[in-house]
């Protein structure tokens, strides 16, 4: 039974706290067992039960639950520099869109790459986010918008889930665009969407949630309500893409679905957070895209205020927000939505394993949750955060496995 000591600083992140309460312990120590936490507490409190088991010193730096990024679109093809120069000339995301680029850009790579070439490019990513610190990952499809080219990506992540260490949440986001072949008749791929894909994903256990952007030249409140009903009725949890560039009704609908998370938020209404904070939806920030975008960002002290979890996450993708650097989102949440650095480490940990429905299995350190573990080079949470560098992580612990030492 290994015992870490030497823990300057210890989170916890219990997922009962307030979300300005990351559990915050001094001078710590933590003992895992199997792969299980079985102790955590200051080093002084120690049980003399643990007095001959191996010591790994942590040499007074802080330790966090593995990170949970709880919205990526992982698996892609190709990748959109030049559009990131078409913004910076005073373009818009509608504006390239309309151009023939964007997501449907994204669609033409990834329908036109073989599923090894995914697979390749999305574990590379994987093995960088893990040596961030991360160790549990939402993906969605989302790039293939039709049914060979979902599955494609689904099958994707399932490989990757039964080969590489960090634990992958698959999500279908069939619904992302109309494809350009339907949108003469876009009603023709709702109908496949319900009928065909969704049972099929659902009877294949490719993904766990289905997800579904609700936004101008994306899919109306209606047809999203039409989507997730089809994608609740076949088992999958439900999340949404809402409010992203205009307040389209996307936060309300998630809250009358009944849906983990609503994700983006930047333009929600104060009718949307009051609905999110009666229905229980986490509310998931995305700062990166935020930044690329040079768009607003979400509202988080109005949703925290008003009783709303605020998970945060990158949205890492090829376009709107081609980073997966969670600790830079995470900074970017400290600084431009006036979250605290224990209220954005709860956001990307325990808050953020309940947006994934995985909160009694990720983002805590409480005896009981898997060793999943990030060793950060920093004295305390407030230092890792406002003291950036490219990489404070300098230890990973997976299920009680030391992946990064």
């Amino acid at each position: 039974m290994p015992v870490l000591r030497n823990i300057s600083q210890l989170a916890t992140c219990p997922p009962g706290n307030a979300q300005q309460d990351a559990g915050l312990i001094s001078q710590a120590a933590l003992a895992w067992r199997d792969g299980i936490v079985s102790w955590v507490g200051r080093y002084c409190d120690l049980p003399a039960a643990f007095s001959s088991e191996e010591v790994i010193d942590c040499e007074r730096r802080l330790v966090v639950p593995g990170l949970v990024d709880c919205h990526t679109h992982l698996c892609f093809g190709g990748w959109r520099g030049d559009e990131f120069e078409a913004r910076l000339q005073g373009a818009t995301y509608q504006d390239i869109a309309a151009a023939g680029g964007g997501i449907t850009r994204t669609v033409a790579a990834t329908r036109g790459a073989s599923i090894g070439e995914l697979q390749r490019k999305a574990a590379e990513a994987l093995d960088a986010m893990l040596r961030l610190g991360v160790t549990t990952l939402e993906c969605k499809s989302g790039y293939g918008l039709d049914e060979a080219n979902e599955l494609k990506q689904l099958e994707v992540y399932r490989r990757l889930n039964g080969e590489h260490p960090v634990t992958l949440v698959p999500t279908f986001l069939g619904a992302h665009i109309i494809p350009p072949e339907h949108r003469q008749h876009p009603d023709r791929y709702v109908d496949m969407l319900c009928e065909t894909l969704i049972p099929r994903v659902a009877r294949l256990g490719l993904a766990r949630f289905c997800d579904v952007f609700v936004e101008d030249g994306a899919y109306s409140v209606e047809d999203a309500r039409r989507i997730l009903a089809t994608a609740q009725a076949h088992g999958l949890g439900l999340k949404v893409h809402a409010d992203q560039l205009s307040p389209g009704g996307g936060a309300q609908l998630a809250a009358e679905m009944g849906a983990v998370s609503a994700e983006h938020l930047e333009y929600v209404t104060p009718e949307g957070i009051a609905a999110l904070a009666a229905s229980g939806t986490v509310a998931v920030s995305l700062p990166l895209a935020s930044l690329y975008l040079g768009e607003r960002y979400l509202p988080a002290r109005s949703l925290l205020a008003a009783g709303v979890p605020v998970a945060v996450a990158t949205d890492f993708n090829p376009g709107s927000a081609p980073s997966f650097h969670l600790p830079l989102a995470m900074t970017l949440a400290c600084l431009n939505q006036s979250m605290t650095p224990q209220e954005v480490l709860m956001g990307a940990t325990t808050v953020a394993a309940r947006a994934v429905s995985l909160q009694e299995q990720a983002g805590s350190l409480l005896p009981g949750y898997p060793a999943d573990l990030a060793i950060i080079d920093a004295p305390s949470l407030n230092h890792w955060l406002y003291h950036f560098v490219p990489n404070a992580c300098v230890g990973v612990l997976k299920n009680g496995n030391w992946l990064l030492t």
